[in-house]
């Protein structure tokens, strides 16, 4: 992150969040791994994630800043609405994968046919459409399996992405994809 300085003395800005000079909050970034202090990379420790996150919600509590400017006042509730965002999203790691790829360019497909999956597609859509309640458990248990293995393989283009490896971040994308599509033959199977 490029140095900034504080918007109420003027001094460079050390820390993400707070004058080092003045202490004054400082407007809250709203990069979600630099809001919570982490490197760029797929593979978090989330009870560190969580320790921050703990720290951070009594130090940017909108009741911490009652007394101060309405300048702080705003930046404490627009930071305490990124924190809760940011954290919800980089605890779980297929939101947390999403939202890498969206900072960095890529967007989910969402509603694309995987094309590893396109010949199964209207055969599973059938099947679950003509299936009995037996058909249907065994429906749910094949998807459900293949939502675990995407999720065996998304841990492994995390590693991929995290070590510097090239077109991982076009893996994770169509493993996020591939992931989308099964949970929504897993809902039709369910819904039935």
């Amino acid at each position: 992150m490029p140095p900034v300085n504080c918007w109420n003395c003027g001094n460079t800005v050390e820390q993400i969040h707070f004058c080092d000079a003045c202490h004054s909050l400082q407007p809250p970034t709203t990069d979600y791994f630099d809001f919570f202090g982490l490197p760029r990379r797929l593979s978090i420790d989330l009870a560190e994630l969580e320790r921050r996150f703990y720290a951070l919600s009594r130090r940017l509590h909108p009741d911490v800043y009652f007394r101060r400017s309405p300048r702080e006042q705003q930046f404490s509730l627009d930071a305490t609405a990124i924190l809760n965002d940011a954290y919800r999203t980089l605890k779980d790691p297929v939101s947390r994968a999403a939202y890498l790829l969206r900072t960095e360019g890529y967007e989910p497909g969402g509603e694309r046919v995987p094309p590893e999956l396109l010949e199964k597609v209207f055969e599973w859509n059938l099947a679950v459409e003509e299936a009995d309640a037996t058909q249907l458990d065994e429906a749910r248990r094949k998807f459900t399996a293949m939502i675990e293995e995407t999720g065996r393989e998304l841990e492994a283009a995390f590693a991929g992405y995290d070590a510097g490896a090239p077109g991982a971040l076009a893996r994770i994308r169509a493993l996020l994809d591939r992931r989308s599509y099964i949970g929504k033959l897993l809902g039709s199977a369910e819904a039935r």
